[in-house]
């Protein structure tokens, strides 16, 4: 439920509420929302734009957590049994409702989670992406048929829904990582129920106020619910609930670990997307017209704040000398400013806690036998000498780093990226792979025989691996996920669909006799 604190705020931030959903009072109490009076402490949301308090969210506690799987289970026998193409035009209709909406979420997110425009505009086009997707998957959820030794018998393979799932999602993508669970989850014939970050709890309620009517209106209301609170409360709750099957769950690899362990206390189903430390592997033969600009989106994209971001850049040492140069002249470039600003390239990360963690990483860098090449300051002015408020810009960092840097093997979440020289492909495919995680990784060659080494077994261990483009920017039609410390989930396309669903073999008898199979004689 949240609270608009009119003395703080725009007019046009207020309107952009109202026209998504978000309606509230002239004493600024919220209104017209799910729960009339959510039990959790009042929670202040602050963009990390400039710092002002967007509104005041009030959050959920364990018994509005239990109310929400409460109706989720309620609707879920009568979801389950609509024919998956009808639930698939369901889902079509809230692609197009998202489709009327995507500038006002798209600024939404961009306030509210500190990414620039033009990607919180492809957040939301990858929202109405996986939508569709679901609609074409509702006539694809496909068995199998065996054939059996036994004569007159067939075996066949079919799969079910789950039921309610849980999904907690992270602050870096507040709605796309849901879609990526939800839509497939729905259309399969799941409910579920949503815990957002509390960082960015607005772009949810918003997500949920175009999803809600129209599940409502076809008599489906609790298809989706959603539950804005606390880690330590709804959270835990959420994670440790029997009556959730599966955990969907988007994060650092601690909180993925924990999540695990509870889950699988309880024998439960765990899909985890966790920490990346994503390597773009450089090699001389590499079109620098290519590698470049996408070496530049891939380390600064979300201010380094995604989990596909490149965290490190492997130069082969015949060309590390041009390209640290071709890198430098790239950073120098960056436009830093406000996310709603269309030249900006590069927003705040996600508050100042965040920017604290990349000084202190920074730190750490040096004192390891690294040297900043380039940025790591805090930024007060945008590009065009215009203040930004709030003490969450930073410039993105280029650090030279040896390859046997203990920081290395950590994820630094901020816009700082080592670079690391070797000298052959064998040496780069195994610094790629020498680090706990294992989710995105890439190579720039013009050479077919390194491109096909780091596609093999022998190369990359990671769940992407690109040749000619970055770590970032996955489409919606190949699974997404990593290994290792990423937590091996796969999400969105092919068949990610089958981890919402549980697999049941069958085997019917049409003959008049009762073989056994193997062989096996049991006469009375």
């Amino acid at each position: 439920m949240p609270l608009l604190d009119q003395s703080l705020h725009r007019t046009e931030i207020r309107r952009l509420l109202s026209r998504l959903g978000i309606a509230y009072q002239q004493s600024g109490v919220a209104h017209e929302e799910w729960t009339e009076r959510p039990s959790g402490e009042a929670l202040p949301v602050l963009s990390p734009a400039d710092g002002a308090e967007l509104a005041t969210v009030l959050l959920g506690a364990e018994e509005d957590y239990d109310d929400a799987v409460y109706l989720a289970q309620r609707v879920w026998p009568a979801w389950r049994d609509l024919p998956a193409p009808r639930r698939g035009l369901i889902l079509r209709e809230i692609a197009d409702a998202l489709r009327s909406s995507l500038d006002d979420l798209a600024a939404l997110v961009a306030l509210e989670s500190g990414k620039i425009l033009a990607e919180a505009k492809g957040e939301v086009q990858e929202m109405i992406d996986v939508a569709d997707f679901a609609v074409g998957l509702s006539r694809q959820l496909y068995g199998l048929t065996m054939p059996s030794e036994r004569p007159g018998h067939r075996i066949m393979e079919q799969w079910h829904p789950l039921g309610v799932i849980g999904c907690i999602t992270a602050f870096n993508f507040p709605v796309a990582v849901w879609s990526w669970n939800a839509f497939l989850a729905a259309v399969c014939g799941n409910c579920v129920v949503w815990k957002p970050s509390e960082k960015t709890p607005l772009s949810a309620i918003a997500v949920h106020k175009i999803c809600e009517p129209i599940l409502a209106r076809h008599g489906f209301r609790g298809v989706f619910t959603l539950v804005c609170g606390g880690g330590s409360v709804v959270g835990e709750r959420m994670t440790a609930d029997r009556r959730l099957p599966l955990i969907s769950a988007t994060g650092s690899s601690p909180i993925g670990r924990r999540i695990a362990e509870i889950v699988g206390g309880r024998l439960g189903r765990s899909l985890l997307e966790l920490g990346g430390n994503n390597a773009a592997i450089v090699m001389a033969d590499a079109d620098p017209k290519l590698a470049v600009p996408a070496l530049l989106f891939g380390a600064i994209g979300t201010a380094g704040q995604r989990c596909t971001t490149i965290r490190r850049i492997l130069v082969q040492r015949s060309v590390a000398d041009d390209y640290r140069e071709y890198l430098l002249r790239a950073w120098e470039k960056v436009r830093i400013g406000h996310p709603l600003e269309p030249r900006s390239l590069c927003g705040p990360l996600i508050n100042q806690a965040a920017v604290r963690n990349m000084r202190q990483a920074l730190a750490t860098i040096r004192e390891q036998g690294g040297q900043v090449l380039f940025g790591g300051d805090a930024v007060e002015l945008d590009y065009e000498g215009k203040p930004l408020l709030g003490g969450c810009y930073a410039r993105p960092a280029l650090v030279a780093s040896p390859p046997d840097m203990p920081l290395l093997k950590e994820e630094i979440f901020a816009p700082v990226v080592h670079l690391v020289e070797f000298d052959d492909l064998d040496e780069a495919i195994a610094i790629n792979n020498n680090v706990p995680q294992g989710l995105s990784s890439a190579i720039f060659t013009e050479s077919l025989r390194a491109a096909e080494l780091f596609l093999s077994p022998r190369g990359s261990d990671c769940g992407i691996a690109n040749v000619n483009i970055g770590t970032s920017g996955a489409e919606i039609g190949g699974a997404f996920g990593g290994e290792k410390d990423t937590g091996g989930g796969r999400e969105s396309g092919t068949d990610s669909w089958k981890a919402y669903m549980r697999r049941q073999t069958a085997t019917i008898n049409y003959s008049k006799s009762l073989p056994l199979a193997q062989g096996i004689q049991f006469d009375l």
